[in-house]
């Protein structure tokens, strides 16, 4: 009597077509999420960081019956919308007073290289002395080449930034759709988040365990990421700007924005920007003043850092600054402004799933 039943080559030859089809199948459905990936991605982290005051607020609703369905509609509309409002307000402000203060900052900068060049050309004469003495007579390059040179950047980025202000105004209805899109995936993460990462969860083929491992893992960094990087970075930026302000250093706003990059370097930080604006004023005459902007600068900029970030941290994040450094430069190569968030959350996540491959295969470091 023949045996009907599928031999070993068989099953193995549809386990590889069916592995076949569910990658074709994944990778289609990655194409198809991929142009709201932004959407996706900080719709998620807006209602990671505001779920625990969420459940908290419907916890005592009863959800089996209808009045709590709708009220819990209602929070999820509530907290949606005010999320929203608490974000495009400031943010259109400080966007609209950046662009302000930088062209005013590079028209600034541009007449004073063209209506009073003396002051400048003994600097620039000694920075093409150093210029040739480093590089052996390699590199000859006058000082008046160097205020060129500067002169023409200055008008470029000028008209850039006039070029670049005119396509954000074309673009407000892109960016309108993408306030619409996440406004309306927030709102289903807030109705039905737990549904919907109980379906996610329960198709990665992990055990249960260590999925619960990575999704905690995952919170825990998403909120750590932002209160004890992003939000540190914030901080010191706000009150870079209001020192910036108090001292009357024109483009404020533009330097607080600088600051805000520079934070995230390590050892130097903030003072990668207020340094030298100090510095420029003890060399432009002003003694007493240079000196009282760089002690209330560094006090009350750059200390923040270590005031701020060990309180919000707790060493949570066990990841020296220099690897979270790089995982954010190299994040926002990759994936834009979304790196600040991608480029360490991939990094920690690696080493998470390293560690419970290493665990699930016994192996340990000696």
């Amino acid at each position: 009597m023949n045996d009907l039943s599928p031999g070993p080559s068989r099953r193995n030859i549809q386990t590889y077509v069916f592995a076949a089809i569910l990658i074709i199948l994944f990778v289609m459905v990655c194409r198809l999420f991929a142009p709201f990936f932004t959407v996706l991605l900080w719709s998620t982290l807006l209602y990671v960081l505001l779920s625990p005051l969420h459940r908290r607020v419907i916890r005592k609703l009863d959800l089996d019956s209808r009045k709590g369905k709708v009220l819990k509609n209602v929070w999820a509309v509530v907290f949606t919308l005010g999320a929203m409002v608490i974000i495009l307000i400031p943010l259109s402000f400080v966007a609209s007073l950046f662009f302000r203060q930088i062209i005013d900052l590079l028209r600034y900068s541009r007449d004073a290289f063209n209506q009073r060049p003396e002051f400048l050309q003994d600097l620039l004469d000694r920075i093409s002395t150093f210029i040739r003495d480093v590089t052996m007579d390699q590199v000859i390059i006058t000082g008046d080449e160097i205020l060129r040179q500067i002169t023409g950047f200055l008008t470029s980025g000028l008209q850039s930034l006039l070029g670049m202000s005119s396509a954000v105004a074309r673009n407000v209805s892109g960016f309108a759709l993408t306030i619409i899109l996440m406004t309306f995936s927030l709102f289903f993460f807030f109705v039905d988040g737990a549904y919907l990462s109980r379906l996610v969860l329960h198709a990665i083929p992990i055990r249960k365990e260590y999925i619960s491992a990575l999704t905690g893992k995952f919170m825990d960094i998403t909120r750590n990421l932002v209160f004890g990087y992003i939000m540190v970075a914030l901080v010191q930026a706000v009150m870079a700007y209001i020192i910036f302000s108090i001292f009357q250093v024109r483009g404020a706003l533009v330097f607080a924005a600088l600051t805000f990059i520079c934070v995230f370097i390590p050892m130097i930080g903030g003072g990668l920007v207020w340094l030298p604006l100090g510095l420029a004023r003890i060399i432009g005459g002003n003694i007493s003043g240079g000196i009282l902007f760089l002690v209330v600068a560094g006090l009350f900029i750059s200390m923040l850092d270590n005031v701020l970030r060990p309180m919000f941290l707790k060493d949570r994040i066990q990841l020296h600054p220099l690897i979270i450094f790089f995982a954010i430069l190299g994040g926002i190569s990759i994936f834009g402004f979304n790196g600040l968030i991608m480029g360490p959350m991939v990094v920690i996540l690696f080493l998470t799933v390293l560690d419970l491959f290493l665990t699930e295969h016994k192996i340990k470091n000696e």
